[in-house]
């Protein structure tokens, strides 16, 4: 398979060409996991895959918990939907918190800590009662325990990577925490070979064609889980050869592009069509105003804009009671056709928030 081919295949995989889903659900549940540390960026990552979609209709989606959001995987926060949350958390957590282990003692967070911490937030959040952060703080606080600060960052980060707390609905621009087995069903466990052949399935179908170098960092895995998940999976990849290197996805996915398809798109920084394949990724048209690279240590905060399957420019947003500003950085090869498709991606994100586009002065 050609790299075009591949590259074209993941946009309309992920919905980026072609139709959307009908729920933002349904797009966590084809990713899997999505990157989401910036919240309302992420909600644009699902919602540029959801069909009439804004960002109001999001919103409330998350507060109902029709998907969640939580440290898995790498570990950074991620949306998930609920049925999937328990085993991906059994099968992943693991190695990420051994791996943790000696920085977690340097903030003391050694066991009895981080388990009488769990014993506070079952105490505190039970009858599905909702806590900031700083709620929570001041209560760890009064039981002797990190009450701030990256301390009681990581202990809340540790009760999630064990399954003990998850999102709650926002509060304001506030996030808070709720206890996971008051709203996520329980669910049987899977063996590890099971739940290592769904996981490497479940990653190829949402993210595919893709190496096993992307699959084990996305999810956290040693080479040999990986390998073994694929195994697992069987039949329903499909492997192909890319420059020499194995790939795999799944042919069951749908994949049309679709008459009348977009062609530019406004991506976050972390979306996962481009942080998730760092071997592959897409060309940079000449000219691009972050070199010919289009290094995001430039500006980690700028998206990217992809036209026609090209990393063609950045983006950036600002804002406001009533309108957002939306600046655009275009490479110097970009045709005017082009820009007019950016210019109407530009449209389409500031329809999305809501709010009347306007352009830096």
């Amino acid at each position: 398979m050609t790299r075009a081919a591949v590259l074209r295949r993941r946009l309309a995989v992920q919905r980026l060409s072609g139709a959307g889903l009908r729920r933002p659900s349904d797009v966590v549940r084809l990713l899997t996991c999505v990157q989401a540390q910036e919240h309302p960026h992420a909600l644009w990552s699902l919602g540029m895959r959801t069909r009439d979609a804004d960002f109001a209709l999001l919103a409330a989606a998350f507060d109902a918990g029709d998907f969640l959001r939580t440290h898995i995987l790498r570990p950074t926060w991620h949306f998930v939907a609920p049925e999937d949350l328990r085993w991906i958390v059994d099968v992943t957590s693991p190695r990420v918190l051994d791996r943790m282990r000696g920085h977690l003692a340097r903030q003391g967070l050694e066991d009895d800590v981080i388990r009488r911490g769990a014993e506070v937030l079952h105490r505190i959040l039970a009858g599905r009662t909702a806590l900031t952060r700083k709620e929570i703080g001041r209560h760890m606080a009064a039981a002797g325990l990190p009450a701030a600060g990256l301390p009681l960052g990581d202990l809340l980060l540790t009760n999630e990577l064990r399954g003990v707390i998850v999102s709650g609905p926002m509060r304001g621009a506030a996030h808070t925490h709720v206890l996971t087995d008051e709203v996520v069903a329980p669910s049987p466990a899977l063996d590890r070979d099971e739940a290592l052949g769904r996981l490497a399935h479940r990653f190829y179908a949402g993210h595919g064609p893709a190496s096993v170098k992307d699959l084990t960092r996305w999810a956290s895995l040693t080479q040999a889980d990986a390998r073994r998940g694929i195994d697992v999976a069987g039949g329903a990849l499909e492997r192909v050869e890319v420059d020499g290197v194995p790939h795999w996805f799944d042919p069951a996915v749908p994949s049309r592009t679709g008459a009348g398809s977009p062609t530019a798109v406004l991506l976050p920084t972390y979306d996962e069509v481009v942080l998730t394949y760092p071997a592959l990724g897409f060309p940079v048209l000449d000219g691009h105003p972050h070199g010919p690279r289009a290094d995001p240590a430039v500006d980690p905060y700028a998206g990217t804009v992809l036209v026609d399957g090209v990393n063609a420019g950045s983006w950036k947003r600002r804002t406001a009671r009533e309108t957002v500003e939306i600046e655009l950085r275009l490479a110097a090869g970009v045709t005017p056709g082009q820009t007019a498709a950016v210019e109407m991606a530009a449209d389409r994100l500031a329809g999305f928030l809501g709010l009347a586009r306007t352009v830096p002065a």
